[in-house]
């Protein structure tokens, strides 16, 4: 995907990363060693084969001067703590981290190597499966993320603090910044601001039942997924990860929001039942604060084509009305 935050570099600046990670007896010489991974949305993914024929992706962090949304400062730093966190404590394949930089000597912005993985992407091939293939794969997706959310925090909000004792303070601050984000940019959201606040404003009671703080990807959609024989490989990008409710996990999302998907398959390989009322509402705050994402940072990326744009407003004016809020 096309984005502003895309922080390519030359080949030369590619080959410099290269030797600091590996050493010079790895940096490829002539042409062809180096191609784009296009199908990311933030960062910029090259995979690269070394000298010795190896394999790695190396992700390269958005350049300081590209305004990013409130959510998003910081998000390598967050994908290697996540990384670290579930190599260390649970059994989820993620990636290992080669070699990490945030010096900002060599390009503007942190960047880091990791194996490349040799599967396919989920996201890419869905639509090429089978039913019962699809939903196999959701399955394992499902159980992986409930080993995720197993991991208890001090406090609820962003891996490196400052954490915060009450969900609602929490996720409300973070809806608020996605406002604020798209106040800054003047986006037209189809809704007053204000209007969407007091929406959140009638319902946020819901957030207090949430009492224990869990890792939680947010980000977990089948693009994010590698496969390989019908089997989950790795699991991918996590830089948006926090300490929060599970519910919040992208493979719930179709529970109010139908266009993104049946999440039965999901919900029985995480081992989640039927919400509670109290949960059914909190999904719905959840959907409506991807939704304002998702019409947002249309803005931040610098879309050239409307094509999110207009897909992602009328759910937004569906998640509204799953909130009891319609236009007159």
């Amino acid at each position: 995907m096309e984005s502003i935050t895309k922080n390519r570099q030359s080949s030369g600046t590619l080959r410099a990363m290269i030797e600091r990670a590996y050493g010079a007896d790895r940096v490829p010489t002539g042409e062809g060693w180096a191609s784009e991974l296009g199908h990311g949305w933030f960062n910029v993914a090259y995979r690269i084969r070394l000298r010795d024929g190896a394999e790695v992706v190396l992700k390269i962090a958005p350049p300081p001067h590209v305004e990013v949304m409130t959510y998003e400062r910081g998000a390598m730093s967050t994908e290697l703590a996540t990384i670290g966190l579930l190599r260390e404590h649970t059994s989820v394949p993620v990636p290992t981290v080669d070699f990490a930089d945030r010096s900002r000597e060599l390009c503007d912005a942190d960047w880091f190597f990791m194996p490349y993985v040799d599967a396919d992407n989920l996201g890419i091939v869905v639509e090429s499966l089978s039913m019962a293939e699809r939903d196999a794969c959701m399955e394992q997706v499902g159980a992986a993320n409930r080993e995720i959310n197993s991991l208890r925090g001090a406090a609820f909000g962003p891996l490196d603090g400052p954490g915060d004792p009450s969900w609602r303070r929490v996720f409300t601050g973070m809806l608020e910044d996605v406002l604020h984000d798209g106040e800054r940019r003047s986006v037209d959201i189809g809704w007053s601001y204000d209007t969407v606040r007091e929406v959140v404003a009638e319902h946020a009671g819901s957030l207090d039942e949430v009492t224990e703080p869990r890792l939680v990807e947010w980000d977990l959609w089948d693009s994010n997924v590698m496969v390989r024989d019908g089997k989950l490989v790795c699991v991918i990008d996590h830089e948006r990860a926090f300490y929060g409710d599970p519910l919040i996990e992208a493979g719930f999302t179709g529970i109010q929001l139908a266009a993104f998907g049946d999440p039965t398959a999901f919900m029985r390989g995480y081992g989640h039942g039927e919400l509670t009322g109290t949960q059914q509402v909190r999904r719905r705050l959840y959907g409506l604060y991807l939704m304002l994402i998702m019409v947002i940072e249309t803005v931040y990326r610098g879309h050239a084509d409307t094509k999110q744009y207009d897909w992602a407003r009328p759910h937004l004016d569906e998640a509204m009305a799953s909130l009891g809020r319609t236009r007159r």
